[in-house]
């Protein structure tokens, strides 16, 4: 396999999967099946396989230093991450990256690829890839279908003229969304459909060559973003202007879908897109033994129960299921899921009503992450709040003050350098130093373990915005209401 390229799609709001998953952080950077999380599984598949270049990922700015983190832990250095100013679905983000490689090697072949799919057989999809490979380098698109063992209604189908084989590819036929119960039957029956797995490998002309044709509105503002955009860190920034102009749809409708010129090649691997609570279930081995088998993961005890998954995201908090048929039970720090099995596509529906209500655990993560670590809420009143910090070796938080708020900073692990106005010093476990309302200070992290600290914020407003930012090591002055 030569001149391939990953291209990996980070983006998504997980609200199906939550409270594990939310806007601020969703189900790629989550370890749902396995050791390590989907985003991590996605970079990885191609890794080390001759001929592949480094992956170009596509993501927002929310998510970068996630991204470049997890990249980080599994020794993978991306060719790009480039950065969308504003979410406007896979077609924009996609031909972006078209643009990008088209620059330097316009037969480039773009393996595009969803970051939060479950494909555990990195060889058997490296086989079909393979396969394909001569398609694409012919000027055609090759999409990758499965083969489906059930009627199931969450996924688009793809129809051929024949019924599948292994390695082979055909021509498509057409793409069918996600149909309703009584067609999904009929056409697993039929045997010539297969599931959307929603990955693509092209050449970056052919794509490009494709957007002309069906979808040419999208040409001028994504290369000019492209072309315009300026490198932050280790980050490529698209202009946000012209990207502004690119409207918001998928490369679904914008192309694929009138394409003539598209074949699939079948995967002779297991895939999940674990889009709800009852495919996580299954993928975690629940269904091996009929509808009976019970999951569990985390400090999770579970006594006479059938067909469920109990999973806990907290520390020193066990759950216990005892009697449980076909329930999922999730626990997280700030919010705790339990619905019928059967029902799980409806946890978005319930996102959506939680959202309505202005709930912030719709959308916002216990963890908050940030390039230099993350910090957690332990304790929230009026006008006071405890919190956890933990600082990576070598890592700093921004030099800033706050107008509302005073701080107080105990560090329990690992030795923390400190600059309070015009001192700086260093403190290790059991030592304290308290930050005046208004005062400059710095927390750093000058040693090769993590610092834990618990801090103690006191004031008349404890919002994430109330900062003024002097210098950040990590470039974020154009990141608003962004604290730390």
């Amino acid at each position: 396999m030569a001149g391939i390229y990953p291209v990996l799609l980070c983006g998504g709001s997980g609200t199906r999967l939550w409270p594990v998953s939310r806007k601020s952080f969703p189900k790629q950077f989550v370890p749902l099946a396995g050791q390590g999380t989907l985003f991590q599984a996605a970079a990885g598949r191609m890794q080390g396989a001759p001929g592949v270049a480094a992956p170009v990922v596509i993501t927002n700015s929310d998510f970068r230093f996630i991204v470049s983190e997890q990249l980080a832990a599994e020794g993978i250095r991306p060719g790009a991450i480039m950065i969308e100013p504003t979410a406007r679905n896979t077609g924009p983000a996609i031909l972006a990256a078209a643009v990008h490689l088209a620059a330097t090697d316009p037969k480039a072949l773009m393996l595009v690829m969803p970051t939060d799919h479950s494909i555990p057989d990195v060889d058997a999809f490296r086989v079909a890839v393979e396969a394909g490979v001569p398609r694409a380098a012919a000027g055609r698109i090759v999409t990758f279908g499965v083969r489906p063992d059930r009627p199931e209604t969450g996924f688009g189908w793809i129809e051929l003229k024949a019924a599948p084989e292994d390695g082979a590819s055909q021509p498509v036929q057409r793409f069918v969304e996600k149909p309703v119960l009584e067609k999904a039957q009929a056409m697993l029956a039929e045997g010539r459909y297969l599931w959307n797995a929603g990955i693509f490998l092209m050449s970056a002309e052919t794509l490009i060559a494709a957007f002309h044709e069906h979808a040419a509105d999208l040409i001028k503002p994504v290369t000019e973003a492209v072309e315009g955009a300026r490198v932050d860190l280790d980050f490529l920034r698209l202009a946000a202007e012209p990207w502004a102009e690119a409207r918001d749809i998928s490369v679904d409708f914008a192309v694929m879908e009138k394409a003539g010129n598209i074949d699939v090649v079948p995967l002779g691997a297991a895939w999940s897109d674990l889009g709800d609570w009852n495919s996580v279930w299954r993928e975690n081995g629940g269904d091996r033994a009929g509808a009976k088998g019970t999951v569990t993961q985390g400090a999770v005890t579970a006594i006479d129960c059938e067909g469920s998954l109990l999973r806990s995201e907290v520390e020193g908090q066990h759950v216990v299921g005892i009697g449980l048929r076909d329930l999922v039970v999730v626990a997280m720090p700030d919010a705790v899921l339990v619905a019928d099995r059967a029902r799980a596509q409806d946890v978005k529906g319930a996102v959506a009503q939680l959202k309505a209500r202005s709930v912030r655990q719709a959308e916002v993560f216990p963890r908050d992450h940030r390039p230099w670590g993350w910090f957690e809420t332990l304790a929230l009143a009026d006008r006071f709040q405890v919190k956890r910090i933990v600082v990576k070796p070598g890592a700093a938080l921004s030099l800033q003050s706050h107008i509302h708020r005073a701080e107080h900073w105990v560090v329990v692990s690992g030795t923390a350098q400190v600059t309070v106005g015009d001192e700086v010093k260093l403190l290790s476990e059991n030592q304290s130093v308290y930050v005046p309302l208004g005062a400059v200070h710095r927390l750093a992290n000058p040693g090769r373990v993590p610092v834990v600290l618990i801090e103690v914020q006191t004031g008349a407003y404890l919002g994430e915005d109330d900062i003024i930012r002097y210098e950040d090591i990590y470039a974020r002055s154009d990141d608003p209401g962004t604290s730390r």
